[in-house]
Formats: C-alpha cells, sequence, structure tokens
C-alpha cells in the first residue's frame, strides 16, 4: 500500500456513487468499490427535487410520468393526475447507477471492482479495507485499500454496517421482486405514461404490487416482509391481469429493501452508513433512489468535514440532517403503511381517499418537492376529518 485514501467507498449504487463524486469533486483522494454486474429492483422513480439537486440529464429519463392509478382490492381504479406541467422521471437502474459510476470516476475517483470483505487495522489504527477483485483466482489474495474513512453504501444487509456500526444488523426491510418485460405499444391493460400501484392482499399482503413504464420496457414487482409469501407468483398473477403474462422477460431481480432508519449511521470513529445500508428507504412508498442520493451526500460532507477537523462527532451530523429534514414525512409513512396496509377493508377505504383532489394535489407536492406541505390548511382539516371517517369505518369505501 503506497497511497492511504481520505475515504474508500464501498458500494457503487446511487448512494455510494453520489458520495464518491461529491467527495472526488471537492478535491479528495476516492477510491469506489462495487460489484459489477448487480442491479437492484427497483421501479425507477425519481422526483423533479432529485433531477433538480443531482443533475440528472434528460437521457437517463426512459420515461415522464404524469398520472399515477392506485386499484383497489374490489378493482376500484382510481386516477391521480400531476397538475400543470409537472411529471416524476423514470430511470433504468441498469443504465443510471452505471452513468453514476462513471460520473464519479470522471471527477477523480478511483474505480475498484470486486467483493468486499473486511475492515482491518494497521498498527496505527488506520481502517484497511480488503476486497477481493472480480475474476481473482481461487487462492489469490485480496487487495489492500488504507483510507481515513470509509463510507459503507452496500445495501440493506450491509456488511460494513455489520461489521462496524451497531445496531445496523436489526434494521426492518420487505422483501422486493419485480422483472423487466419487454412492453407492447398497444392491446395490454397499462398506460406507458402512468404508474399503476396494486393495493390488493393477493398480491402483497402488507406492502403493494407495481407496474411502472420505462419507456420500451415495464418494472413489475412486488414487495412483502412475509417470508413465505410467494413473490414471483404475486408477479405472475399482476402480469396475467394487466395483458402482459406473454411479454418477453429481460431480466429478473429481488433484494431486501429496508423501511426504518438506523438509529446510528457511524463508528463514532471513521465508518459511515449511506443509503439502504443506513435504512433510508420511505415506508408506505417503497421510494429509495432520492433519499439514497442525498444520504450519499450527506455522509460525504460528514467526511469531509472529519477530515478538515479531525473530530469523529463530524460523522453522526449526517443522520442529524436528514431527520431534521425528513425525519417527519418518514413517521407519517410508517404510520400509514401500519394501519392502512393492514388488511383489504383498509386497503379499500385508502383507495377511495385517494379520490380526493386536495389528497392528490398534496401528496404530489410533497413526493415531487421532498417537503411537507404547509400552506392551505383548510385543506389539511377537509383530510384530517376524512381520514378519521375511514379509520372509524363512518365512510363507505
Amino acid at each position: 500500500m503506497t497511497e492511504t485514501y481520505d475515504a474508500v467507498v464501498v458500494g457503487g449504487g446511487p448512494s455510494g456513487a453520489t458520495a464518491a463524486h461529491d467527495l472526488a469533486r471537492a478535491g479528495y483522494s476516492v477510491a469506489l468499490l462495487d460489484k459489477a454486474g448487480r442491479i437492484k429492483p427497483c421501479g425507477g422513480a425519481i422526483p423533479p427535487r432529485a433531477i433538480r439537486d443531482f443533475e440528472i440529464p434528460d437521457h437517463l429519463l426512459v420515461a415522464r410520468i404524469r398520472n399515477a392509478q392506485v386499484v383497489s382490492p374490489e378493482g376500484r381504479k382510481v386516477d391521480m393526475p400531476i397538475e400543470g406541467a409537472g411529471y416524476v422521471g423514470m430511470v433504468d437502474r441498469c443504465e443510471f447507477d452505471e452513468w453514476l459510476r462513471v460520473r464519479a470516476a470522471e471527477a477523480g475517483a478511483e474505480r475498484h471492482t470486486g467483493s468486499y470483505e473486511k475492515i482491518e487495522r494497521d498498527a496505527d489504527g488506520t481502517a484497511v479495507v480488503l476486497y477481493y477483485p472480480k475474476g481473482a483466482g481461487e487462492g489469490a489474495p485480496p487487495v489492500r485499500l488504507r483510507t481515513h474513512a470509509v463510507i459503507g453504501a452496500d445495501g440493506a444487509l450491509s456488511m460494513v454496517g455489520r461489521q462496524c456500526v451497531k445496531g445496523a444488523e436489526r434494521v426492518p426491510f420487505v422483501f422486493a421482486y419485480h422483472e423487466i418485460v419487454r412492453a407492447p405499444k398497444t392491446g395490454a391493460d397499462w398506460d406507458p405514461d402512468r404508474c399503476d400501484v396494486w393495493y390488493q392482499g393477493k398480491l402483497s399482503p402488507d406492502f403493494y404490487a407495481w407496474v411502472f413504464p420505462h419507456g420500451d420496457t415495464a418494472s413489475i414487482g412486488t414487495g412483502s416482509m412475509h417470508k413465505g409469501f410467494s413473490l414471483k407468483g404475486s408477479v405472475a398473477e399482476l402480469r396475467k391481469t394487466i395483458g402482459l403474462d406473454g411479454a418477453e422477460t429481460i431480466r429478473r431481480e429481488g433484494a431486501p429493501i429496508p423501511l426504518k432508519p438506523l438509529k446510528r449511521w457511524d463508528n463514532g470513529r471513521d465508518v459511515i452508513l449511506a443509503g439502504d445500508a443506513a435504512g433510508v428507504v420511505a415506508p408506505a412508498s417503497g421510494e429509495g433512489i432520492y433519499y439514497a442520493m442525498l444520504g450519499g451526500r450527506l455522509a460525504a460532507d460528514a467526511v469531509m468535514e472529519l477530515r478538515r477537523t479531525g473530530d469523529a462527532r463530524a460523522l453522526a451530523g449526517a443522520r442529524k440532517r436528514f431527520m431534521k429534514d425528513h425525519g417527519r414525512v418518514f413517521w407519517i409513512l410508517g404510520i400509514m403503511q401500519r394501519f392502512w396496509y393492514r388488511s383489504d377493508w383498509t386497503r379499500e377505504h385508502f383507495v377511495k381517499m385517494c379520490m380526493d383532489k386536495d389528497v392528490q394535489r398534496l401528496t404530489w407536492e410533497s413526493y415531487m418537492n421532498k417537503q411537507l406541505v404547509r400552506k392551505d390548511p383548510l385543506a389539511h382539516v377537509k383530510i384530517f376529518f376524512k381520514d378519521l371517517a375511514h379509520l372509524m369505518g363512518l365512510a363507505r369505501a
């Protein structure tokens, strides 16, 4: 080892690639370690806030969504159009993630491809990241990267987190699975400009199933915390229902998705977690790309502060900043998921609530801008009493 990096980032998804890019662009030496060829199951939605904040170019948007349709257990379909000229961008994670990694490399990050093994310590206590390069033969020695800081952005089952951060092994998660299919131009019950969200217990007993367009392809998937639930069977049934059971299947992907931020993201010394490894996927919606990229940016900021000051307390600042801006949203969405997703009776009432124009407007404004809408108090009061009526069973589904 002839070099000691300012940071080694483990994991090259949106969170890790963003962290590596920000560090490299700021002039810090950074190594980005990623497994080649892995694609996370993901609907691929990114809100306008993410496009603005992280400078996502238009050519990565494979579709622009201007409407969402929610489907109830009884088959009620409710359209939720986006008002005005707004839209939600859709990306294909296969192309999107690699573009982010290339951008990080162009900014100066040094790319490494292989499987993370563990973190060791030199005699002076400096961290050394060990990994096995892709294609290394049996018995080949690991590569060693000496570094002042480590950002663990290696997913919901983060090995960095489990080895270094107390409580990282206790994050709850949903098992997600989707199939990318070739989408026909006509003849199927789907719209290339609309996201469909299915709230039916047979498709997911505690989450939802989805059909998200990706231009010439579509992501059809579902998720559940129930280990015995057949995710593949659910997707097969949904494909048959919408008339895409005969469509060409391009690839199948599955992975756990965390649904609650960890109480601690760092080891109080030189390791910090980001993205799925920190648990920052929104409950109820399962949205993760924006929060992952933000988590990567905050982790990079924390490492920069650590390198400038030498004070390890800087690492805790990433979580504090995230929770200050988004903690209340995560808390509200967690309550929504625990109540509204618990039975088909509550799901039916939830979809009925989505017919309300104020619910639609406030939902889109909050989602697209990533902040709670505080204006229009009368609309909030109206929604509150509608919620109460549905909660008490006083409103018809």
